[in-house]
């Protein structure tokens, strides 16, 4: 698979599809597996693109902790790889405040979507940690899944939680790139949102336990051109309700679609 150099650092990626270009930007310490629902509908009609934030799967691991600023750049580093002039960007969590970041420093943004996303003192640090796992532990991982979806959703479907491990296993951070990682979101204040004229779309699960849904809300609010929707389901809402999403971000992508 393709990568990228950002500033000593290798970064692994992969596009599929053509079409206008969707970069995906994954929440703290989880692999590019974290879109396979999202990047089965979009590839396609456009050009999806996933990748690997430094310190996770085939990506570097230089230790850290990260800062916002560095991460950013990763992702200016993947754009640039993509060769495309703009791009419609989707963000989890971290990756929704590393697409904000982008956007405000960048003008080739067509329009933003972001799930679960706020700025850092809105995060239950608690919460975001309990998803960390060893990467060789997969009872652990499964574990650490029930924070990150709305309570009884793990219980209710065993085999789609082990195929998750399992993806874990292969592509997440270790705990201390986890802890890396969480670092830059943690200290995200996100105090210029009125620079962010791209049309964003931020959804929130309604059961999410790392971020308020009301503190997504404010987000949009707070963006000059931002939209709300509330969705089913907890911080990974867009795996456990994966149809719901999937066609949330289809809709937007066709309307901003060049």
């Amino acid at each position: 698979m393709p990568s990228v150099d950002a500033d000593g650092v290798s970064l692994r990626y992969e596009t599929n599809g053509s079409g206008p270009a969707v970069v995906f930007v994954n929440d703290v310490g989880f692999g590019a597996w974290l879109w396979s629902y999202q990047h089965a509908a979009v590839a396609g009609p456009y050009e999806a693109t996933v990748w690997d934030l430094r310190g996770t799967g085939e990506s570097d691991a230089p230790e850290g902790p990260y800062a916002l600023s560095t991460l950013v750049s990763d992702l200016a580093a993947v754009v640039s790889a993509t060769g495309s002039r703009r791009v419609h960007l989707v963000g989890a969590g971290l990756g929704g405040v590393i697409a904000l970041e982008y956007a405000r420093r960048h003008d080739r943004v067509a329009s933003l979507a972001v799930l679960g996303t706020a700025p850092g003192d809105a995060v239950d640090e608690d919460a975001l940690s309990a998803m960390a796992a060893p990467t060789d532990d997969p009872a652990a991982l499964a574990a650490s899944l029930d924070t990150a979806f709305a309570p009884g959703v793990p219980e209710a479907h065993p085999d789609v939680i082990e195929q998750i491990a399992e993806w874990r296993g292969t592509d997440d951070a270790e705990p201390a790139r986890w802890r890396d990682q969480q670092a830059a979101w943690l200290g995200a204040a996100l105090d210029d949102l009125y620079e962010i004229t791209t049309p964003t779309l931020v959804m929130s699960g309604t059961d999410d336990a790392v971020v308020d849904p009301e503190a997504t809300a404010r987000l949009a609010e707070a963006l000059p051109r931002g939209e709300h929707r509330r969705v089913e389901g907890g911080h990974l809402c867009f795996l456990s309700e994966s149809a719901t999403v999937s066609d949330e971000l289809l809709a937007w992508l066709d309307e901003h679609a060049d």
